[in-house]
Formats: C-alpha cells, sequence, structure tokens
C-alpha cells in the first residue's frame, strides 16, 4: 500500500454517502469490487472504498521509479486561476495527482494532451516536460502527493518544446 493511497483515503476519496440507504451501499460496494482489482486496505473497514489510481506507470506509459535515498512525502493542495498555466517543468520523482475541483488540461508536447477532471486520479510522467493549464471558468484544485527523497527537488522548469 503506497503512502499516496493512505492519503487519498484519508481526505475521504472514496467514501459512500451519507443519504446512501444501507442496500444501496451494499449493492454499490458488491458491484464495485466485481469492476476493480482488491484494495490494498481492503483488511481495514471503510463504507466503500473507490479506485483512484492503481498503476505501475505514469500517465504516459513509463514505469514508475522511486528515487534512492532518504524518503520525504509531501501533501500539497494546487490552485490554477482559470487561464492559469504551470509552466513547463519536469518531474525527477514520483508525483500523484487528484482533481479535487475544476478540470486541468495537461500538454506533454510529443506525448500528446490529457484533460482530468474532478474525482480524477493519475501519476504524472517522469522527467518527460510538460504543462498543465486551467483552460475552464473556474479554478482547479489539485491535490499533490510526491513520493521524493531528501535533497531531490520535486520539479524543476524546462525550456518549452521547440516548434
Amino acid at each position: 500500500m503506497t503512502i499516496a493511497t493512505r492519503i487519498l483515503l484519508a481526505c475521504g476519496v472514496g467514501l459512500v454517502a451519507a443519504t446512501m440507504t444501507p442496500m444501496a451501499a451494499a449493492a454499490q460496494t458488491k458491484t464495485a469490487q466485481a469492476a476493480t482489482p482488491p484494495s490494498p486496505l481492503a483488511v481495514e473497514k471503510h463504507s466503500n472504498i473507490r479506485m483512484v489510481v492503481s498503476t505501475g506507470t505514469t500517465t504516459t506509459g513509463q514505469r514508475v521509479r522511486y528515487p534512492a535515498g532518504k524518503a520525504n512525502v509531501t501533501v500539497q493542495e494546487i490552485t490554477l486561476a482559470p487561464g492559469q498555466e504551470t509552466g513547463w517543468h519536469k518531474h525527477p520523482v514520483p508525483v500523484i495527482g487528484y482533481i479535487l475541483e475544476g478540470e486541468l488540461t495537461v500538454d506533454y508536447g510529443a506525448k500528446g494532451q490529457r484533460v482530468y477532471h474532478k474525482g480524477d486520479g493519475f501519476v504524472e510522467a517522469l522527467n518527460q516536460r510538460h504543462n498543465g493549464r486551467n483552460a475552464g471558468q473556474e479554478p482547479v484544485k489539485i491535490l499533490a502527493i510526491v513520493d521524493g527523497a531528501e535533497g531531490v527537488k520535486a520539479a524543476v522548469l524546462v525550456p518549452p518544446p521547440p516548434q
């Protein structure tokens, strides 16, 4: 079980709404169990678990690689105003994103663009330049979980790709 999974669950991701009847909750749980792999937290007691991300690869298909050294996990809530961009950058360590509000468009250059909506989770590209932007009319809020190491930057600014 990753630290990211624990954090997402601690933040309430995937919990059943309090207005759901016990019968509906049981039916939804049974359906979810049939459609998704078992949760690493299945031994714990929860109303429901919604798998957000379970992968060994990034959004662009790379294998996830953890940095050497003493682990340093950082959790941040990032807000981008309408029209705001992150600037071109890359991540030398795994970064997991979860869209709390709004919509985020990420340009991976030659690897294409991806659009993430509220409730979407993703493992960001490793050492590949990309630029996130809020193309919507409302702010976008992202929960970012950095699985880093002491002394290793989570993001490095890079020039945009050649035109």
